[in-house]
């Protein structure tokens, strides 16, 4: 027989439950479309259960205010992956900087995550960097994550987005991905800037040379050898990374807990 102190319980599981399920949403790795919704929902309620013996539950009933927490929970849940995720998808846009460089901005492939075109090398970067999220651990860092943030933002606590301190947090958090993006596509980018800059004294002293010819095959060739030296500093660009992502989710769960 369930206990009626468990049940009790019951709207305070309900926002652990909301919570999870608006991080697994949004979170890299674990929202891709390719893991079975099934799947995804089993998980969130092992979790769940987890919390469960874990996590400080107030006694509770099904009212007004809960409804609030509840949505409270949500926002919560989906702002905290939706950061984690705005800072992985650097990596995207570093592709886009490269791909727009070497002349394959026109030929683009449907992401499977969000279903919508990206970049070649941004999707073929993106999908390097979730096996490097799966291959050091980090994953698990995501998931310790969620679980420290009610250490920060309690379930019976409003959330505080009225200081100033949210907003630029988030207009960092934008500069942030996009400096690391720059690093990211810095080398590759810079180098096709002295081909075409090669390119254009050619067809100044050598005017029989078509450069609109041997550029494009030019420009992928040199880009290609780039991309094999720059893999060399993939690995720290990643980790730092990562390293940020976490950092920028930990300060997120402070402000909205009012730390």
């Amino acid at each position: 027989m369930i206990d009626a102190v468990d049940l009790a319980r019951l709207p305070g599981i309900l926002l652990i439950f909301a919570r999870l399920s608006g991080f697994f949403m949004m979170v890299p790795f674990f929202s891709y479309r390719s893991i079975p919704m099934t799947h995804r929902i089993a998980f969130v309620v092992m979790l769940t259960w987890v919390m469960f013996f874990s996590v400080d539950i107030p006694v509770m009933i099904f009212d007004g205010y809960f409804i609030i927490l509840l949505l409270k929970e949500v926002t919560v849940g989906l702002m905290i992956g939706l950061v984690a995720y705005i800072i992985i998808v650097a990596v995207q846009i570093a592709g886009g900087f490269i791909d727009f460089q070497m002349g394959f901005a026109i030929a683009n492939v449907v992401d499977p995550q969000t279903g919508i075109q990206s970049p070649i090398l941004g999707q073929y970067f993106y999908v390097f960097t979730l096996l490097l999220l799966v291959t050091t651990n980090a994953h698990h860092l995501l998931l310790d994550g969620i679980y420290y943030s009610y250490q920060f933002i309690g379930i019976t606590e409003l959330i505080n987005i009225s200081d100033s301190s949210f907003p630029e947090l988030i207009i960092d958090i934008f500069g942030q991905m996009f400096l690391i993006a720059f690093q990211m596509a810095i080398p590759i980018v810079g180098m096709l800037f002295l081909v075409d800059v090669a390119l254009g004294m050619i067809a100044r002293t050598v005017p029989q040379v078509n450069v609109f010819v041997v550029g494009l095959p030019l420009k992928i060739l040199v880009s290609f050898g780039v991309l094999l030296i720059f893999f060399s500093f993939f690995f720290a660009l990643i980790t730092n990374l990562f390293d940020y992502m976490l950092v920028a989710m930990r300060d997120l769960m402070q402000i909205l807990g009012g730390a």
